[in-house]
């Protein structure tokens, strides 16, 4: 089970900058969507990925394969391999996190800062998402079967949200 909000709070508390995107903020969007992964993208500072590195260091992050369990290949989380890196599926203390540093169709945390702005509530804090709209173009651009899916769900809460 992830604790997002605790991994919410850690990322808060370092002052990250970063936006949750992905599952989680369809969730909070109202889709029905159950999501075992917090997916954020970040800033690519310098700064940035100092505090990133900070406030996740403690829950002990290793790399994630795909059935959800750590990979068994050396990894070090640290400054260095995040500059280096850019996206990352780790399994953590507190349950598995994807940091992306871009998000398809709709671009860097900059750009989604710009365009695709929203804020959501996870437990007891808010915190920066993508929004509606962003999702579904995100969704839309990345083309896997399971987010197209999504897509007619997420399209459906828009439609209901506007009235129509």
């Amino acid at each position: 089970m992830v604790e997002i909000e605790k991994i919410i709070e850690s990322l808060l508390k370092a002052e990250v900058e970063f936006i949750v995107v992905g599952g989680v903020a369809a969730t909070a969007f109202g889709s029905s969507y159950v999501t075992r992964d917090l997916d954020i993208c970040y800033k690519r500072s310098r700064e940035n990925i100092r505090k990133l590195v900070q406030a996740l260091a403690p829950l002990n992050p290793r790399r994630r394969g795909p059935d959800e369990s750590p990979m068994d290949v050396p990894f070090h989380f640290d400054e260095r391999t995040v500059e280096n890196g850019a996206n990352f599926t780790l399994i953590t203390s507190l349950g598995s996190i994807d940091l992306l540093a871009e998000l398809s169709g709709v671009g860097t945390y900059e750009d989604i800062t710009r365009k695709y702005p929203d804020t959501i509530q996870i437990g007891t804090f808010i915190c920066r998402a993508i929004s509606l709209d962003g999702l579904i173009r995100s969704k839309e651009a990345a083309k896997r079967p399971k987010d197209l899916i999504h897509v007619i769900e997420l399209k459906a809460i828009r439609s209901m949200k506007e009235g129509k």
